[in-house]
């Protein structure tokens, strides 16, 4: 069965952090300051998905503010860090904005994600993800957490939708 006609139903994207929107990798300086690296292709489309109407929502268990700022930089505005019940978040999200399982699509990476994933209608896994996300994962990217998986998808949903085009008022800064 192909997957084409449940990637065109997706109007709401989330996304974990650590491992998707990064590759996974923390720097941790002597101050104690601590440095994840994000993919600027990622930001564009995330951008882009955002001005086409598309939802965007990011839950992770991290705490950084950081990556909090960059992510309203980019104008994802429903960031929840901190999270122990990512389901939870996800369902009350759905049901306030009365937005269909079908319709959300999941990006995560390991064992926190796997509850969560299996409510969303689209679960997806970036190609380095733990085995078992990869077991639930109706689809695997064939690109590594951090590294454009996230472009990769919402390019995918956009093009099938209509709604992936130049745009030269969109920048990934």
């Amino acid at each position: 069965m192909s997957l084409l006609p449940r990637f065109k139903e997706i109007s709401t994207f989330v996304f974990d952090v650590d491992g998707v929107l990064t590759d996974g990798t923390l720097w941790i300086y002597d101050d104690g300051q601590m440095v994840r690296r994000m993919n600027i292709k990622d930001g564009y489309a995330l951008q882009l998905a955002i001005k086409k109407g598309y939802r965007v929502l990011v839950i992770s268990g991290g705490t950084s503010e950081a990556v909090k700022q960059r992510l309203f930089k980019l104008g994802i505005q429903d960031v929840y860090l901190k999270v122990e019940n990512k389901t939870e978040v996800l369902e009350q999200y759905c049901q306030q904005n009365k937005i269909p399982r079908t319709e959300v699509l999941y990006m995560g990476d390991d064992i926190p994600d796997y509850a969560v994933m299996k409510q969303a209608g689209l679960c997806c896994a970036p190609a380095d993800a733990a085995v078992e996300i990869k077991h639930i994962a109706h689809y695997i990217s064939r690109i590594r957490g951090g590294q454009g998986c996230v472009r990769e998808i919402i390019e995918k949903v956009m093009k099938l939708r209509g709604d992936w085009d130049i745009d030269t008022t969109v920048s990934s800064k």
